[in-house]
């Protein structure tokens, strides 16, 4: 796709196959990876991350996963899991450590609800010094390739556009249906590719699709926004629901293929690249926007 062109919309499939995913507490229970917690320690506070390792016997390139505004639920676990499958090391912080009572995280919350109530008054600031502490943890694990891309859903969504604009040298970021950025100063630290998933269903934050294909525009950088036609806001979960409307099956199907063809052009950065798109940070150099090849894209 071109700089300045307008998003690419794919249609749903005619004929979605039936639901096929497990349910998310099916796959953790039976995932044959290797999974665990770990404390990310931030200044004073700790980070509780949830980490997968695929079965391989080569370093792979780490990918942080940025919760909903429902926090770190058996859902982003699975897709953590899904991306071990698929031979990425998956790093999920939980964002609302500290914040449940008696300073739990997320399960610590009686209902969603609650969580969604705190995550609202989580400080902007320590947000933003959780991730990059996650993000250089993942750089930092045995295992990893030293890349690190970032993918963000909803809530997470934004905060990924916030990460890559932080300087945290990213070899690219996935943001799934999460507004962008408002003025210039939200993209004038980005140096790799920003990736968007969006439903064609979900105005309030396709409003800001064009704000921020501008902004990309003007800096020069490499924005990729996809409008799922007929799908919802968080397609990615309600894809995998046995209720799913054929719209969300198909924009969630199809949104694992394009995710799965981009992530390995961003493992295939290989650290260095990362690393001087990090020293790049301050020059304001960015990449040049590449086309979309999803197989039913129209303009």
């Amino acid at each position: 796709m071109k700089l300045g062109s307008k998003p690419w919309i794919v249609l749903p499939l005619a004929l979605a196959a039936a639901c096929r995913h497990p349910g998310p507490a099916s796959r953790l229970d039976s995932t044959p990876r290797h999974d665990e917690w770990v404390e990310v320690r931030q200044g004073d506070r700790t980070i509780h991350t949830y980490v997968v390792y695929p079965q391989a016997s080569r370093k792979a390139m780490a990918v942080v996963l940025i919760h909903e505004n429902r926090g770190l639920t058996d859902w982003v676990r699975a897709t953590a899991d899904r991306l071990a499958e698929e031979g990425y090391i998956a790093v999920a912080p939980d964002l609302l450590s500290g914040a449940a009572p008696g300073g739990g995280r997320t399960s610590g919350f009686a209902s969603e609800d609650a969580a969604r109530q705190a995550i609202g008054s989580l400080p902007r600031e320590q947000v933003a010094a959780d991730l990059r502490a996650v993000v250089d943890y993942a750089r930092a694990i045995p295992a990893a390739s030293g890349t690190v891309s970032v993918a963000g859903f909803c809530w997470g969504g934004a905060r990924a556009w916030e990460i890559a604009n932080a300087g945290a040298g990213i070899a690219a970021a996935f943001v799934f249906y999460g507004t962008g950025p408002a003025d210039a100063r939200g993209v004038s630290g980005i140096t790799a590719p920003v990736h968007g998933f969006y439903g064609g269903d979900d105005a309030r934050v396709n409003a800001t699709i064009p704000t921020s294909t501008e902004l990309m525009r003007a800096a020069g950088k490499r924005f990729d926004p996809v409008i799922y036609e007929g799908a919802g806001h968080a397609f990615m979960r309600a894809g995998e629901m046995s209720d799913a409307t054929p719209a969300n099956r198909a924009a969630h199907d199809q949104s694992w293929r394009r995710w799965l063809r981009l992530l390995r052009e961003a493992a295939s950065s290989g650290p260095t690249a990362a690393a001087a798109s990090a020293t790049s940070e301050r020059s304001g150099i960015g990449a040049d926007a590449a086309a979309v090849d999803d197989g039913h894209a129209t303009h």
